[in-house]
């Protein structure tokens, strides 16, 4: 499991993304606005990640939809649905939509409200890997769901529980300070596909599968 964090996206340039708490504005805004937070390009690497004003990234609220939607800490969760934005291409691989407890999902992209954004037309695939810097330690999910209004800055209960603890977030209580980096990956390498262990058992056996190619796009940005 990773569980440290220096740099994980450190660049010789001014626009480098670096730590949350030394970072500036983003350079390169490649959507409006949601609520004070843009989804930003990295310059260099095509990468997609949300940033805040001055210093700040976006919060974690919790997701739970998909498989399971209303069972354990997420029977509280007031927006709760059955599926996943990507369900009939999870089903290829053995399950029927992504577990909210196990499988370690991102939700990015707005659709069905103003403003809008899709990561599509940037070139980030579903179910691709995505990084996410919290609390001192990275992990790594997938993107697994979008926002059917303006919301940014959420994952699901797996990733909240393995960033802040099993007890500290459930389906109505995330984290509310906006110093957690997600970072998406353009372009197939991004996509674990078949190597993913998609009918893990616990949202560290999920994630740990990921690692191999999120390592990789790391070290390459």
């Amino acid at each position: 499991m990773h569980t440290s964090y220096v740099h994980p996206l450190k660049k010789p340039t001014s626009h480098s993304l670096t730590n949350p708490s030394q970072n500036t504005d983003c350079s390169n805004p490649i959507s409006d606005s949601f609520s004070s937070v843009v989804y930003c390009q990295d310059d260099a690497s095509g990468a997609l990640f949300l940033k805040g004003p001055s210093g700040s990234y976006d919060n974690m609220d919790i997701d739970c939809d998909g498989a399971n939607a209303s069972e354990g800490l997420c029977d509280n969760d007031p927006t709760g649905q059955s599926m996943t934005a990507f369900m009939d291409q999870v089903a290829e691989f053995g399950i029927s939509d992504l577990d909210a407890h196990i499988h370690t999902y991102v939700v990015l992209g707005n659709e069905g409200a103003t403003p809008s954004f899709d990561p599509q037309s940037v070139g980030i695939e579903p179910l691709s890997v995505v990084a996410v810097v919290c609390n001192g330690k990275m992990f790594y999910g997938v993107w697994g769901d979008t926002n059917g209004g303006t919301s940014t800055g959420e994952a699901a209960l797996s990733m909240g529980q393995l960033c802040f603890g099993d007890d500290a977030v459930n389906g109505n209580e995330g984290h509310d300070e906006a110093n957690v980096l997600y970072v998406a990956f353009p372009g197939s390498d991004a996509v674990p596909g078949k190597s993913a262990a998609w009918k893990a058992e616990t949202e560290e056996e999920f994630e740990e599968s990921l690692a191999a190619i999120g390592d990789k796009l790391i070290a390459n940005l």
